[in-house]
């Protein structure tokens, strides 16, 4: 049974997100005006700036490892077309073992409620919104529409070659996006220290890493959606730190430009680090 949780301190990931072809991550289309756009972006309600939402990157980050680790696709979000599955744990034996459970939560409810071992999700990843400087590029360029670009396609008729167009709303490419925010918790479950939670928070540099061999958003087999991330920090903030009793301690160069750069974290330095600080 889950007696005691506490907080041994937060690993602050942080950082830029460079489009290195144009981006769509689709939004709601606010009509049906003659001549709208098919496709249109997700925008800030207020500014009418795309943005990069948390939850879609942090899913992209999901899927991929569970891809990497093989996991099994045996939930079904939606049934109807199009069809979604993810993974989840079956049993509780199988989620103390997950990687990707651990870190990235598990649906309450359902004969989880019964589990006696659940810990709150590890990762945190916040919106992203349009740089300063990525703001004012835009804001000048010579674009379709404010902030965005329309990427004409077409779907062919394998028999007639008669042609429907439609149109992609998408961010330019060579858009900074950021600062990122990645928040990765440390927990210390009944008395049994952070070292899995220390060991697990390199599958989230992997997580980064396979993203920027992938594709973010929709359209990606058709050469959207590539991404780089760039001027990468990582900080440890202990639970020292939030009592006002230590800085916080940066783990990496600064202005490290690809996530290759975080597997030099020593992360058995960081589990002492933590110790240290709580002693």
């Amino acid at each position: 049974m889950t007696d005691s949780i506490t907080l041994k301190g937060k690993v602050i990931i942080t950082g830029q997100v460079r489009t290195k072809t144009g981006l769509h991550i689709g939004g709601a289309s606010a009509g049906l005006d003659i001549g709208g756009i098919d496709n249109p972006i997700i925008r800030h309600p207020v500014s009418r700036e795309p943005y990069i939402p948390g939850s879609s990157l942090r899913g992209k980050m999901r899927s991929l490892l569970d891809r990497s680790f093989g996991k099994s696709l045996n939930q079904m979000i939606q049934s109807k077309p199009p069809v979604v599955r993810v993974h989840e744990c079956d049993n509780e034996t199988q989620y103390e073992a997950c990687e990707v459970c651990q870190i990235f939560g598990v649906t309450p409810g359902g004969d989880r409620k019964h589990w006696t071992k659940l810990k709150p999700t590890r990762l945190l990843v916040r919106d992203i919104a349009l740089s300063a400087d990525g703001n004012e590029k835009l804001r000048t360029a010579k674009l379709d529409l404010p902030f965005t670009e329309v990427k004409w396609e077409a779907a062919i008729d394998r028999i007639t070659s008669a042609a429907v167009p439609r149109q992609n709303e998408r961010v330019p490419a060579d858009t900074v996006f950021g600062p990122f925010e990645f928040i990765y918790n440390l927990y210390d479950v009944n008395g049994e220290g952070v070292t899995n939670d220390v060991a697990w928070l390199k599958h989230i540099f992997k997580a980064m890493e396979l993203l920027e061999d992938d594709y973010l958003g929709g359209y990606g087999s058709r050469g959207t959606g590539k991404v780089a991330f760039e001027n990468l920090g990582v900080t440890l903030r202990s639970h020292a730190y939030y009592a006002g009793e230590a800085e916080a301690e940066s783990l990496v160069k600064e202005d490290s430009d690809h996530p290759v750069a975080l597997r030099d974290i020593n992360l058995k330095e960081l589990e002492e680090a933590l110790t240290l600080a709580l002693a």
